[in-house]
């Protein structure tokens, strides 16, 4: 009969890796604990992780991938939704709409705004379909649709804000 170590046999085995052991080691449901999510976003559990982007899902599948690092201002305005602008060789804007995306979850250490996307914790947010937002109702965040928009100049994207988001285009009076 071959014998058939696990990984944590083969670490504790080898006296280089064997410190690693207590670091590599994950209890049942431990690593799934890393992350959580509710319908409209997913995010990471723990107070001081942050992750290196966010994702965008679309209800048709598409997905879009930013960087933190290039998030830049972002308005949140209940009657209108959420506004993030990522700034690189283009910039482009992320218009969310929904409810309650300021609500904390269930556990209430955690919302999409300030404790998610400031703390850089959000993962992945997501275009709900009818039947998600139904079962949500206002007990959570719902997310109906997000639209992206990407602008060489800032004309262009006052322009797109006049038509789509006029709550957050502050031009003077």
């Amino acid at each position: 009969m071959i014998d058939d170590p696990t990984h944590q046999d083969r670490l504790q085995r080898n006296p280089h890796l064997a410190g690693f052991t207590g670091i590599l080691q994950s209890k049942d449901g431990e690593a799934e604990g890393a992350e959580a999510s509710c319908g409209a976003f997913g995010y990471l559990r723990g107070l001081n992780a942050a992750s290196a982007a966010v994702e965008i899902r679309f209800r048709d599948g598409n997905s879009i991938w930013f960087s933190y690092a290039l998030l830049g201002t972002w308005q949140y305005n209940p009657s209108e939704g959420l506004l993030l602008k990522f700034s690189g060789d283009l910039v482009y804007l992320v218009l969310i709409r929904g409810s309650n995306l300021d609500k904390p979850l269930n556990e209430g250490a955690i919302n999409l705004t300030h404790a998610g996307l400031q703390r850089h914790r959000v993962l992945w947010i997501k275009e709900m379909t009818k039947q998600e937002i139904r079962q949500v109702g206002d007990k959570g965040p719902t997310i109906d649709s997000i639209e992206l928009a990407e602008f060489e100049s800032n004309e262009q994207l006052k322009e797109w804000l006049k038509l789509k988001a006029p709550a957050f285009l502050h031009e003077p009076a």
